[in-house]
């Protein structure tokens, strides 16, 4: 018989790569670790990693065995869901990992709308980057991720997880006032005018600043990031101080105070945002109404 704990062990070494990695992330010690993963090795009869200097990879049977780990987790999921739905599951806490803008836009008005149609739902909410909320709900630090598409972003069709689409948006491109296209009065700019500009951006790693990287390459150049801060604000002002140019996703702006600085349309790079929970738990009757009621906020976006 196999254990179900010793398959999340599996997932977890094999979605972070190392022992100790996995470990953390399970708040286990790595020598507990191993030990799992012995015993499941032991219990399928095969091995199911091999270990190098850099980590540990799946063997092929280590990879059977995975895709029916996620199957089976899913299905754990889904069983807790109906019994809470049986039970009517009205009270409780989700805990929500999201980055900053999205709290603002969706989030917390989502928490003000369940206080009157779901007041026994508590919202916990975890600032987090678009990136690393994902690994938070796959770690079962969060019930539900609000994330960002970015290169190397589990897709739709991942097993772990039961995704869907919140809401696009543009970027918008921030000039000092000065620059010679700050003029261009409603007027769009294209990428491709800004070839060998100083950039203001988000640290490598934030999903913005991959979304911005990508944009710039496909208009034939490579942003020069010479300051960074994954700070919307911190970055404006930086561009008002005529430290550079910056993409900022448009929501990001609503609201701020922008002195020194020119905001103009660019054609191109979106930000696409998406809700997640891990596979199996979109019925959980405290997921459901917070889900539906940020679908509802999302669609009334305005991003003009």
């Amino acid at each position: 018989m196999i254990d179900t704990r010793r398959l999340r062990t599996l997932r977890a070494v094999a979605d972070h790569g190392t022992v100790t990695a996995a470990a953390a992330a399970l708040h286990l010690t790595p020598s507990a670790v191993s030990q799992q993963l012995l015993a499941l090795e032991h219990e399928v009869g095969h091995r199911l990693f091999t270990r190098d200097a850099r980590g540990v990879r799946l063997t092929a049977v280590g990879q059977i065995m995975l895709t029916h780990a996620n199957e089976v987790l899913a299905q754990l999921e889904r069983a807790e869901a109906e019994v809470a739905a049986y039970t009517t599951g009205a009270a409780g806490e989700v805990t929500v990992a999201c980055f900053a803008t999205a709290i603002s836009a969706v989030l917390s008005p989502a928490i003000t709308a369940l206080r009157t149609g779901s007041p026994g739902l508590r919202v916990r909410v975890l600032d987090a980057e678009g990136d690393q909320s994902l690994s938070m709900l796959l770690d079962d630090q969060a019930d539900l991720a609000i994330a960002v598409e970015y290169r190397g972003a589990p897709d739709a069709a991942d097993p772990r997880l039961h995704r869907s689409a919140l809401y696009a948006e543009p970027f918008d491109l921030v000039l000092p006032q000065d620059h010679p296209l700050a003029s261009s009065g409603g007027a769009s700019v294209r990428l491709a005018d800004l070839v060998g500009e100083t950039w203001i951006g988000p640290y490598p790693g934030n999903p913005v600043h991959d979304v911005i990287t990508f944009a710039c390459e496909q208009a034939g150049f490579s942003p020069d990031f010479a300051h960074c801060s994954d700070d919307f604000r911190a970055v404006v002002a930086l561009v008002g101080a005529g430290a550079g140019v910056a993409l900022v996703p448009r929501l990001a702006l609503r609201d701020m105070v922008l002195p020194g600085v020119a905001v103009r349309r660019t054609p191109g790079p979106e930000r696409r945002v998406f809700a997640a929970v891990r596979r199996g738990a979109q019925t959980h009757p405290l997921l459901r109404p917070l889900l539906d009621t940020l679908y509802t906020i999302a669609g009334s976006l305005g991003n003009g």
